[in-house]
């Protein structure tokens, strides 16, 4: 398989339009060639290709920056002596005087597939100020780990933040090329927009389903994304992050587990598959312990399950990890009604409305949980429409079929 920036690098005819133009590339630690050279490095190698700056989003162009709302400052290239620009410090928008060094925009960024995956959101910021500006944009394409299912409510009007730049549901099931041309379209960007295609990239091929396993070698795209089976899971799991359950940060499988100290995870298992069975399909879930070394309830012995999506129990079809979270949610308010589970602190900027509704894009999921009286087909009700939908309006923008 290719990506876009192996095009770019290994082939002459991907470069003749960008000689003579002025390159800016926005790219993070998993923005690497096929050889493990880092796209900075491989494309500033090129004669005739002139980089002369850098974009790095949150996390840092070099991944240094653990959590959220931890800010990454503008630097010199050490090796390039180029700018390197960040858009998650004080802003999150490129200036205009940041714009004013480049003509075209390189976007090599891998992303896990989710909404709330906040490289989306730098990618429609770019995309706004370039049309603004009058600079084109190329994206580099790479696969979507997650695949092309499709899960989740959409993100309701009103609702965007930097984690819901969009209409989108949780799992969206496009590559970030396709969800730029998608970006292009729904807000009218007036601009030279170009995708930069892979070759061989076969989402529905095992056991990959989205990502080339045994072709392509796994880099963290963000501290905590270590490896295919947390993409896997992530829809579900990063909605623990506006709750005060663990979700396996500072352990070595973040977003992968879930617990903590007061949780019976047997008990709450037995719940699980009480309510709604069918939404455990596709994985195995073990009860364990865990003990974080950093974040919530650190140095605590946690009790909890971890997601099993790694063996040949692993369905991808039947795989909904929004709804198996849910279900989990939904089955700690049924044993413990008072139990605190949302957690209330500021979150990716955002201070006057709870993380979890932010990471849902509207209050109807968290009303679902609280509500003693809500079913599971209840949540389908309103889910399913949304899934039916973003797959209907999708369509045109797929480039791997």
């Amino acid at each position: 398989m290719k990506s876009g920036v192996d095009h770019l690098v290994e082939e002459p005819e991907w470069r003749r339009s960008l000689a003579a133009r002025r390159l800016a590339l926005l790219a993070h630690p998993a923005s690497v060639t096929r050889h493990l050279v880092h796209s900075l490095d491989a494309l500033a190698a090129i004669p005739e290709l002139d980089v002369v700056a850098a974009f790095g989003p949150q996390h840092g162009l070099r991944g240094d920056k653990q959590d959220n709302m931890v800010e990454s400052p503008d630097f010199i290239d050490p090796v390039h002596r180029i700018p390197v620009f960040s858009l998650y410090g004080e802003i999150r928008r490129p200036t205009a005087a940041m714009m004013d060094h480049f003509d075209v925009l390189l976007v090599d960024l891998q992303d896990l597939g989710c909404r709330i995956y906040t490289f989306i959101t730098t990618l429609l910021y770019v995309l706004e100020e370039a049309a603004r500006c009058g600079k084109a944009v190329w994206v580099l394409d790479r696969p979507n780990p997650a695949g092309r299912p499709v899960e989740g409510l959409r993100l309701r009007p009103g609702w965007e933040s930097f984690v819901g730049a969009g209409t989108l549901p949780m799992r969206h099931g496009l590559t970030l090329g396709e969800l730029g041309a998608w970006f292009v379209r729904t807000r009218r960007l007036d601009l030279d927009y170009q995708v930069v295609p892979m070759d061989g990239w076969e989402p529905e091929r095992a056991p990959g389903f989205g990502w080339p396993l045994g072709e392509r070698t796994w880099i963290n795209p963000s501290p905590n994304a270590p490896n295919l089976w947390m993409a896997r899971c992530y829809a579900g799991t990063v909605m623990l992050e506006g709750t005060t359950l663990s979700e396996g940060r500072g352990t070595t499988r973040p977003l992968e587990l879930f617990g903590a100290p007061d949780i019976d995870a047997d008990r709450l298992l037995h719940e699980m598959r009480m309510i709604a069975p069918d939404w455990l399909r596709g994985c195995r879930l073990r009860p364990c312990w865990f003990e974080p070394t950093f974040h919530k309830h650190a140095g605590r012995l946690c009790n909890g399950l971890q997601i099993h999506v790694e063996d040949t129990a692993y369905d991808h079809q039947a795989f909904r990890p929004w709804r198996l979270q849910a279900l989990a949610f939904k089955a700690i308010r049924r044993l413990w009604p008072d139990y605190p589970l949302w957690r209330d602190f500021p979150y990716e900027y955002e201070y006057d409305r709870l993380a979890i509704d932010l990471i849902n894009g509207s209050e109807l999921f968290r009303a679902w949980v609280d509500d003693p009286a809500a079913e599971p087909e209840e949540l389908e009700r309103s889910t399913v429409p949304d899934e039916v939908s973003w797959l209907d309006e999708r369509e045109p923008f797929l480039l791997y079929r």
